[in-house]
């Protein structure tokens, strides 16, 4: 795909989210979530990602196994169009917070969709690193079952211990993976796309901290009004 159609597809990518945004506007809200009815297009959206770019990474490492291999240099079709899209999911969600929420609400997921943004411009207008970015995008599996629960208790439900299962491992060990990568091929790798990368995974590992902390705390908590003794 040459860089025409690269963006074309971001572009693409980035009008079907909203679109899909609004559209969820007009399907049933339960009750208690229309109190914050942004909120619950936001994170419906966010899921509609999450459940495609996370299928679709797996999908891309299953058909084309040296893309593991090669995080730098290899990639297909099908993985870039992925990053494309991904990447216009985040500038749509960026535009979405930064219009509907203060700044000191949404600063850290602003300047989280920042960094993936800048990193995946990188991959898509070089088609190098792409399977680095797709490795990424494995984080989206946990984030199907973090939109789904947050979805649930905007609704008043609650989620189940699978959220934490496929946090340790969509998150805590794809993450690991990627740093282990970054270091080994730091010769390989230009000084200022090592240093978009550090930064980014530095950013993103911090947040996944933050959030690992919260959801234990909440299940804590679940699991004390289930048993209070």
């Amino acid at each position: 795909m040459d860089l025409r159609s690269a963006l074309l597809v971001t572009g693409v990518s980035a009008c079907s989210f909203r679109l899909l945004n609004t559209a969820v506007r007009y399907l049933p809200l339960p009750e208690p979530a229309r109190r914050n009815a942004w909120r619950w297009r936001n994170i419906s959206t966010s899921l509609a990602h999450s459940s495609l770019t996370g299928t679709w990474a797996v999908l891309c490492f299953y058909l084309d196994p040296q893309l593991a291999e090669d995080l730098i240099s290899c990639h297909s079709l099908l993985s870039h169009s992925l990053v494309a899209v991904s990447t216009g999911y985040f500038i749509h969600d960026f535009l979405d917070m930064a219009l509907n929420q203060t700044f000191k609400q949404s600063w850290e997921l602003l300047l989280h969709h920042s960094v993936v943004i800048s990193c995946f411009s990188l991959a898509v207008t070089s088609r190098f690193y792409l399977g680095f970015a797709v490795a990424s995008l494995l984080v989206e599996i946990n984030s199907v079952f973090l939109h789904s629960r947050q979805l649930l208790l905007l609704s008043g439900q609650r989620n189940s211990l699978l959220n934490l299962g496929t946090f340790v491992v969509f998150r805590v060990c794809t993450l690991g993976w990627m740093i282990r990568w970054l270091t080994a091929h730091r010769e390989q790798i230009p000084r200022s796309v090592l240093t978009m990368g550090t930064a980014g995974l530095s950013l993103i590992t911090t947040m996944n901290t933050v959030l690992l902390y919260r959801l234990l705390r909440n299940l804590n908590q679940s699991v004390l009004l289930k048993d209070p003794d």
